[in-house]
């Protein structure tokens, strides 16, 4: 079983730095199993479809735009993602990850299992480097909801003793 663990997001849009920070999170606090890829994709838009091919298992970390308050953890299933039809991307932050998963699904080539792991977010719309306190907290849910798929998957990671500190290198200054 091939299982890849994804990040998606913008590091320079606020809140949309979810899903590279909690990639980075994860990589500095577990070990995976040889099975696992785990990778930052950024913003790969409407070329996302080489990423996601060839896994049998996503999981995907992301903002999304749903019901609730910011900071608040929503977990999605493939046949939820793909329960309506894709919507006209208004904004370079659409991932495009329905229309990845429906070309996929075309060619025969989509995973059995999906998962997204969001946070509903409380600005994406301004150039700001740095996560909102709601979506920041936010982070230990979203990682646990990551590892807890895995433990379901029989892939579990280990913790990482001592844990590194996370490479947040976009909010790093340069001198």
């Amino acid at each position: 079983m091939q299982v890849a663990i994804f990040g998606l997001g913008n590091v320079l849009m606020g809140d949309d730095a979810l899903g590279p920070h909690v990639i980075a999170h994860l990589t500095a606090g577990y070990e995976f199993p040889p099975e696992v890829e785990i990778e930052d994709l950024g913003t790969p838009g409407l070329d996302m479809h080489p990423h996601l091919a060839g896994h049998d298992v996503l999981i995907l970390v992301d903002v999304v735009k749903s019901q609730g308050d910011a900071g608040e953890l929503k977990l999605y299933n493939k046949e939820e993602i793909l329960k309506h039809l894709p919507g006209p991307r208004v904004s370079p932050h659409d991932p495009g990850v329905k229309e990845a998963l429906l070309g996929l699904q075309f060619a025969g080539t989509d995973p059995n299992e999906v998962l997204l792991v969001g946070v509903i977010p409380h600005n994406t719309c301004d150039l700001e480097v740095g996560l909102s306190p709601e979506v920041q907290a936010a982070i230990p849910g979203a990682i646990a909801a990551v590892i807890n798929e895995l433990d379901r998957l029989r892939l579990a990671a280990t913790s990482r003793q001592p844990a590194q500190e996370p490479d947040i290198w976009w909010e790093k200054e340069t001198s």
